[in-house]
């Protein structure tokens, strides 16, 4: 018993060194390069002007921004006039239906908002 083990404990301990060789270290390796410092600062100069490599994007050729075929005042009219008009998510919009005015005073509406929010009973 006494023998297995030792034998055992040697085997590991061979598997062990042989495992352990590392590789050895041959110092820092020098900077090898064709270029010299003034080629390599414009080019990175040129770089940190350009577009962003590593943009979303950047390699599949997006097409760029588009130019508006309106001006921004034309915009802006209509979208004041979209958000003053009837809502178009509301029941029955473009089927004909017309929409009467409103006979609910925005005065009242707040005031009973404002119950509500207080915890105030409405009248039903």
């Amino acid at each position: 018993m006494k023998t297995s083990k030792i034998i055992a404990a040697a085997a590991l301990s061979l598997l062990a060194a042989v495992g352990a060789q590392a590789e050895t270290y041959q110092g820092v390796h020098p900077l090898v390069s064709a270029n010299n410092r003034a080629d390599v600062r414009a080019n990175a100069v040129v770089a940190a002007h350009g577009p962003d490599a590593y943009a979303e994007g950047a390699s599949a050729h997006v097409a760029p921004a588009l130019v508006a075929s309106t001006d921004r005042v034309r915009v802006r009219n209509e979208a004041v006039a979209a958000a003053h008009g009837p809502d178009p998510y509301a029941e029955g919009y473009g089927q004909g239906v017309t929409v009467l005015a409103r006979t609910v005073d925005r005065a009242a509406v707040r005031a009973q908002a404002r119950a509500a929010a207080h915890g105030d009973q409405l009248p039903l």
